[in-house]
Protein backbone atom coordinates (compact mmCIF):
# COMPACT_ATOMS: atom_id res chain seq x y z
CA UNK A 1 0.00 0.00 0.00
CA UNK A 2 1.19 3.35 -0.73
CA UNK A 3 1.53 5.58 2.31
CA UNK A 4 -0.88 8.06 2.91
CA UNK A 5 -1.22 11.74 5.09
CA UNK A 6 -2.04 10.70 8.47
CA UNK A 7 -5.48 12.55 9.46
CA UNK A 8 -4.61 16.06 12.06
CA UNK A 9 -5.03 14.82 15.54
CA UNK A 10 -7.52 18.51 15.72
CA UNK A 11 -9.21 20.41 13.54
CA UNK A 12 -6.87 22.74 11.37
CA UNK A 13 -7.86 25.88 13.61
CA UNK A 14 -7.97 24.03 16.75
CA UNK A 15 -4.37 25.63 17.69
CA UNK A 16 -5.08 29.14 16.69
CA UNK A 17 -4.02 31.98 18.07
CA UNK A 18 -0.88 30.35 18.09
CA UNK A 19 -0.61 28.34 15.46
CA UNK A 20 -3.25 29.97 12.29
CA UNK A 21 -5.45 27.73 10.55
CA UNK A 22 -3.83 29.16 7.24
CA UNK A 23 -0.04 28.02 8.78
CA UNK A 24 -1.61 24.40 9.05
CA UNK A 25 -3.50 23.94 5.44
CA UNK A 26 -0.30 24.89 4.27
CA UNK A 27 2.24 23.17 6.14
CA UNK A 28 0.71 20.08 6.54
CA UNK A 29 -2.15 20.27 2.79
CA UNK A 30 0.64 21.29 0.75
CA UNK A 31 4.19 20.00 2.07
CA UNK A 32 3.20 17.22 4.34
CA UNK A 33 1.64 16.10 1.28
CA UNK A 34 4.14 16.48 -0.77
CA UNK A 35 6.48 14.53 1.03
CA UNK A 36 3.95 11.53 0.86
CA UNK A 37 3.32 12.23 -2.82
CA UNK A 38 7.28 12.02 -3.99
CA UNK A 39 8.03 9.38 -1.66
CA UNK A 40 5.64 6.64 -3.37
CA UNK A 41 6.52 8.36 -6.55
CA UNK A 42 10.45 7.56 -5.74
CA UNK A 43 10.10 4.21 -3.91
CA UNK A 44 7.54 2.46 -6.77
CA UNK A 45 8.98 -0.44 -8.53
CA UNK A 46 12.16 -0.59 -6.38
CA UNK A 47 13.27 -2.80 -3.37
CA UNK A 48 11.92 -0.15 -0.96
CA UNK A 49 8.28 -0.63 -1.97
CA UNK A 50 6.02 -2.59 0.55
CA UNK A 51 8.65 -1.67 3.60
CA UNK A 52 7.60 0.37 6.59
CA UNK A 53 8.84 4.07 6.80
CA UNK A 54 11.22 3.08 9.54
CA UNK A 55 12.89 0.34 7.18
CA UNK A 56 13.35 2.62 4.55
CA UNK A 57 14.72 5.68 6.57
CA UNK A 58 17.15 3.53 8.20
CA UNK A 59 18.25 1.94 4.67
CA UNK A 60 18.61 5.30 3.24
CA UNK A 61 20.13 7.18 6.06
CA UNK A 62 23.34 8.57 4.93
CA UNK A 63 23.17 7.16 1.11
CA UNK A 64 24.61 8.96 -1.67
CA UNK A 65 22.28 7.13 -3.97
CA UNK A 66 19.11 7.62 -2.41
CA UNK A 67 19.15 10.77 -0.97
CA UNK A 68 15.71 12.01 -2.51
CA UNK A 69 14.00 9.03 -0.57
CA UNK A 70 16.04 9.52 2.60
CA UNK A 71 14.36 12.83 2.40
CA UNK A 72 10.61 12.81 2.02
CA UNK A 73 11.08 9.21 3.98
CA UNK A 74 12.19 11.46 6.89
CA UNK A 75 10.45 14.34 6.61
CA UNK A 76 6.84 12.20 6.25
CA UNK A 77 8.03 10.54 9.54
CA UNK A 78 8.89 13.74 11.18
CA UNK A 79 5.85 15.64 10.20
CA UNK A 80 3.48 12.67 11.18
CA UNK A 81 5.34 12.98 14.75
CA UNK A 82 5.08 16.83 14.70
CA UNK A 83 1.40 17.25 14.48
CA UNK A 84 1.10 14.74 17.87
CA UNK A 85 4.24 16.80 19.45
CA UNK A 86 1.05 19.93 19.11
CA UNK A 87 -1.89 19.95 21.40
CA UNK A 88 -4.25 22.75 21.39
CA UNK A 89 -4.14 21.73 25.39
CA UNK A 90 -0.49 21.78 25.56
CA UNK A 91 2.37 24.11 27.02
CA UNK A 92 3.76 24.15 30.84
CA UNK A 93 5.50 21.46 32.45
CA UNK A 94 5.05 17.39 31.94
CA UNK A 95 4.23 15.30 34.87
CA UNK A 96 4.63 12.10 36.30
CA UNK A 97 8.14 9.90 35.30
CA UNK A 98 9.08 12.35 32.21
CA UNK A 99 9.03 14.94 34.85
CA UNK A 100 10.92 13.44 37.36
CA UNK A 101 13.66 12.39 34.71
CA UNK A 102 13.70 15.75 33.09
CA UNK A 103 14.65 16.99 36.48
CA UNK A 104 17.29 14.13 37.00
CA UNK A 105 19.21 14.61 33.76
CA UNK A 106 18.71 18.50 33.01
CA UNK A 107 18.17 19.53 36.55
CA UNK A 108 15.25 21.34 36.37
CA UNK A 109 12.02 21.77 33.64
CA UNK A 110 13.80 25.31 33.17
CA UNK A 111 16.77 24.75 32.61
CA UNK A 112 15.96 22.01 29.97
CA UNK A 113 13.48 24.70 28.08
CA UNK A 114 16.42 26.81 27.84
CA UNK A 115 18.59 23.92 26.00
CA UNK A 116 15.40 23.16 23.79
CA UNK A 117 14.99 27.36 22.56
CA UNK A 118 18.94 27.43 22.39
CA UNK A 119 18.14 24.24 20.00
CA UNK A 120 15.74 25.75 18.43
CA UNK A 121 16.81 28.99 17.59
CA UNK A 122 19.91 28.03 16.85
CA UNK A 123 19.33 25.55 14.01
CA UNK A 124 21.19 27.28 11.16
CA UNK A 125 18.51 27.17 8.47
CA UNK A 126 15.91 24.50 8.17
CA UNK A 127 15.45 21.80 10.69
CA UNK A 128 13.98 20.36 14.13
CA UNK A 129 14.54 20.60 17.50
CA UNK A 130 14.22 17.50 19.65
CA UNK A 131 13.28 16.01 23.41
CA UNK A 132 15.48 12.24 23.16
CA UNK A 133 15.82 9.20 25.17
CA UNK A 134 19.65 8.58 23.83
CA UNK A 135 21.07 5.13 23.26
CA UNK A 136 22.46 5.43 27.28
CA UNK A 137 18.76 5.64 28.72
CA UNK A 138 19.63 9.55 29.24
CA UNK A 139 17.19 12.66 27.86
CA UNK A 140 18.97 14.92 25.81
CA UNK A 141 18.31 18.15 23.62
CA UNK A 142 19.30 17.97 19.88
CA UNK A 143 18.54 19.85 16.71
CA UNK A 144 18.61 18.28 13.03
CA UNK A 145 19.15 20.14 9.81
CA UNK A 146 16.83 19.18 7.02
CA UNK A 147 15.01 15.99 7.20
CA UNK A 148 17.22 14.60 9.57
CA UNK A 149 15.85 12.38 12.58
CA UNK A 150 16.68 10.78 16.00
CA UNK A 151 15.74 7.52 14.63
CA UNK A 152 19.18 7.76 12.16
CA UNK A 153 21.14 8.10 15.02
CA UNK A 154 19.76 4.85 17.13
CA UNK A 155 18.58 7.99 19.42
CA UNK A 156 14.60 7.64 20.31
CA UNK A 157 12.64 10.86 19.96
CA UNK A 158 10.17 12.30 22.64
CA UNK A 159 8.84 15.61 21.19
CA UNK A 160 9.88 17.73 18.83
CA UNK A 161 9.82 21.32 17.17
CA UNK A 162 9.45 21.98 13.76
CA UNK A 163 11.87 25.41 12.58
CA UNK A 164 11.44 24.94 9.02
CA UNK A 165 10.08 28.48 7.79
CA UNK A 166 7.12 26.94 6.34
CA UNK A 167 6.03 26.10 10.32
CA UNK A 168 5.43 29.23 11.53
CA UNK A 169 6.65 31.82 8.58
CA UNK A 170 2.93 33.33 7.82
CA UNK A 171 2.48 33.90 11.49
CA UNK A 172 5.80 34.88 13.21
CA UNK A 173 7.96 36.12 9.97
CA UNK A 174 11.34 36.02 11.45
CA UNK A 175 10.75 35.71 14.74
CA UNK A 176 11.71 32.14 15.07
CA UNK A 177 12.30 32.77 18.86
CA UNK A 178 8.45 33.73 19.78
CA UNK A 179 7.36 30.65 18.00
CA UNK A 180 9.75 28.79 20.07
CA UNK A 181 8.58 30.26 22.89
CA UNK A 182 4.45 29.89 21.97
CA UNK A 183 5.73 26.07 21.17
CA UNK A 184 6.68 25.64 24.80
CA UNK A 185 4.30 27.95 26.72
CA UNK A 186 1.17 27.01 24.20
CA UNK A 187 1.38 23.83 22.42
CA UNK A 188 4.20 20.90 23.42
CA UNK A 189 2.03 17.93 23.83
CA UNK A 190 3.81 16.47 27.71
CA UNK A 191 0.79 13.86 27.25
CA UNK A 192 2.39 12.15 24.06
CA UNK A 193 5.83 12.71 25.32
CA UNK A 194 4.85 11.03 28.45
CA UNK A 195 3.39 8.31 26.21
CA UNK A 196 6.74 8.28 24.24
CA UNK A 197 9.27 7.66 27.23
CA UNK A 198 6.71 5.40 28.96
CA UNK A 199 7.31 3.17 26.33
CA UNK A 200 10.76 3.03 26.39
Amino acid sequence: MPFTLPPLPYAENALEPHISARTLSFHYGKHHQGYVTNLNNLIQNTDFEGQSLDQIILATANSLTHGGIFNNAAQHWNHSFYWDSLSPQGGGEPTGALSEQITKDFGSFDAFAQLFKQAATGQFGSGWAWLVMDTDGTLKVTKTPNADLPLAHGQKALLTCDVWEHAYYLDYQNRRPDYVEIFLKNLANWDFASKNFDQR
